[in-house]
């Protein structure tokens, strides 16, 4: 049996667990949470994330030294910013839509008294620029500050490809990391089933029934505007732009979209996804290697579709309606933010409290979707990876195209 198929038994036996074990008393739940599932989990989740630095270091270097000259980088750069802040403002504008169109808050149902959620302010834009250049890389690297890693991984990649014959040994080194690394992926992946399957158990027995029918409306919402975006948006650029079958794309990508769904990080996921990108997809190794690990720093278009949704439901649940300036404002201010706030812990919900701060809703009108978010979070992980790896593919099969004219 193939890993595909048996992470989706896994998948699919860890949802039938973790309903049966929503019925069970609390603690019962809570003693095979604590001592079966959560280590189970969290040890799968650990062995991934043990690699997510190494491999964003030694991939943007291998892909920045692969692209060559500076010209080539800078133009692949702005096409992959360009690709995930428009996909971002369009995955806005669905959530928005099916949020109006489902009205899935209705006033007096929840008590919208003090809550208990903590407002958390994300930075400035302008900071999170500034702090991209990395004044300690080794630090960067021991904190897991992405944005500062990628950096520093450019200028390294740019000088091995500036010097070339001069430092081919080092470039050889980076390659041989490569192969240590991917080998590491591969051990890894043997585990997948059995983490996802603890992941996914443990979250839904944490909902429980009562969690999950009290905001029934609010997660139809999120996972009918994910589906619209997978369906549409990433379809139509694929069939577009990369002139290629999305069925294919879903099909051979799915393996990744699965694992990303378990973990609910585009960061812990990442190896995997550069994996079957290259492999299954057939994305170049230096595109797959710049654009993937970029994506999963500053691509959030399915944290997006849940700022949107999230926000029209707080709004309705408040009963303050929101004008035609205020969505505009939402739609350039999570769209800004998708980069302003990247690397910072928990930056969904502080993403979200940022849209609310500027439309003048309550902050903590956020504690309502909190309960339900973690299982979301999985599906907006799995979204989040299909978009980077579109977005690989698509200027992948833009530069193969340019090499066979030139041929």
């Amino acid at each position: 049996m193939n890993l595909t198929k048996k992470i989706i038994i896994a998948l699919i036996l860890g949802v039938i667990v973790g309903f049966g074990l929503s019925f069970a008393p609390a603690n019962i739940f809570s003693a095979i949470d604590n001592y079966v599932l959560s280590p189970i989990g969290q040890l799968f989740l650990n062995l991934i994330m043990m690699i997510v630095v190494p491999i964003v270091f030694v991939s943007i270097v291998l892909g920045t030294a692969g692209l060559g000259e500076p010209a080539k980088l800078g133009k692949i750069g702005v096409q992959t910013i360009s690709f995930y802040l428009v996909t971002t403002a369009i995955a806005l504008v669905i959530g928005l839509g099916v949020g109006y169109i489902l009205h899935p808050g209705e006033e007096g149902v929840f008590e919208t008294g003090e809550r208990n959620y903590e407002e958390q302010v994300a930075p400035p834009i302008t900071e999170t620029l500034i702090n991209i250049i990395p004044t300690n890389p080794l630090d960067a690297m021991s904190n897991g500050d992405m944005l500062q890693i990628i950096a520093f991984s450019i200028f390294i990649g740019l000088s091995l490809a500036a010097l070339g014959e001069k430092t081919s040994g080092i470039h050889r080194l980076f390659e041989q990391a490569n192969e240590i690394l991917m080998y590491l992926v591969n051990l890894i992946m043997r585990t997948a089933p059995y983490g996802a399957f603890a992941l996914i158990a443990s979250a839904i027995g944490g909902a429980g029934l009562n969690g999950l029918g009290d905001m029934a409306m609010y997660m139809i919402g999120v996972i009918l505007a994910l589906i619209l975006h997978g369906l549409i948006t990433y379809s139509l650029a694929i069939w577009g732009l990369g002139k290629a079958s999305p069925i294919n794309f879903y099909k051979q990508f799915f393996p990744a979209m699965s694992v990303g769904f378990s973990t609910s990080s585009s960061s812990a996921t990442l190896p995997i996804a550069m994996k079957v990108a290259q492999e299954k997809l057939g994305v170049k190794k230096s595109v797959s290697s710049f654009v993937q690990p970029l994506g999963a720093t500053i691509n959030m278009d399915g944290t997006a579709i849940m700022q949107a949704v999230a926000t029209v439901f707080i709004s309705q649940v408040y009963g303050i309606p929101l004008g035609l300036n205020e969505l505009l404002m939402v739609i350039l201010t999570a769209t800004l933010a998708s980069i302003g706030t990247a690397g910072v812990p928990g930056v969904g919900l502080i993403m979200l409290a940022m849209v609310l701060n500027q439309v003048g809703l309550p902050v903590e009108g956020i504690a309502l979707i909190i309960g339900v978010d973690r299982l979301l979070d999985m599906l907006r992980t799995s979204l989040n990876l299909t978009g980077d790896a579109a977005c690989a593919y698509i200027i992948s099969e833009g530069e193969k195209r340019k090499e066979a004219r030139k041929a």
